[in-house]
């Protein structure tokens, strides 16, 4: 596969942001799984191990648009995806209480989410401009799915993991 190297037109832009995030998607599969055993709390493994399905869900779906569109050439890695691994990474490895580890993880993963929610939005946007509504409805799709995930991240901080991470002294309080 050949790399990009130069972009005239949105649909060539589309190409590149579906390129980006099938890289980007790829990368986030390969760490989740190493996130879920270093979780605490059983509700937020498994979560995860659902936003795993769903991250498979969206290279197989970004997979078959590149097919369809025969798309050949390919931008490997992600930076931004792979900024985000390595600053996950970097801070659960400084967590000292698995708790705090928990929040942290979850907090993490809607940073993430957020990042994706944007892509996928943008690129439900290009879809529609240059006229792929099937493509367009498959991004906004996954925009939702991420949206949906980053709600049951939010519930289950609140009622459950942020009380659970605070300072001992203050959790009984």
């Amino acid at each position: 596969m050949e790399t990009m190297s130069t972009t005239s037109s949105l649909r060539q832009l589309l190409y590149e942001d579906v390129s980006r995030m099938i890289s980007a998607e790829m990368l986030l599969k390969s760490s989740v799984l190493g996130w879920i055993n270093k979780g605490n709390s059983a509700s937020l493994k498994m979560l995860m191990l659902g936003y795993q399905d769903l991250v498979e869900k969206h290279i197989r779906q970004l997979g078959a648009f590149r097919r369809e569109e025969q798309i050949t050439a390919c931008i490997p890695g992600n930076g931004v995806m792979s900024a985000f691994i390595a600053d996950v990474d970097d801070r659960l490895s400084a967590c000292t209480r698995p708790e705090v580890r928990d929040v942290c993880l979850l907090s993490a993963i809607q940073s993430i989410n957020h990042f994706k929610i944007s892509v996928y939005g943008t690129m439900a946007a290009f879809a529609g401009a240059v006229r792929l509504e099937k493509a367009g409805l498959m991004f906004h799709q996954a925009e939702l799915d991420e949206k949906e995930i980053d709600e049951r991240l939010s519930y289950l901080a609140e009622h459950e993991l942020n009380r659970k991470a605070m300072s001992p002294a203050a959790a009984t309080e």
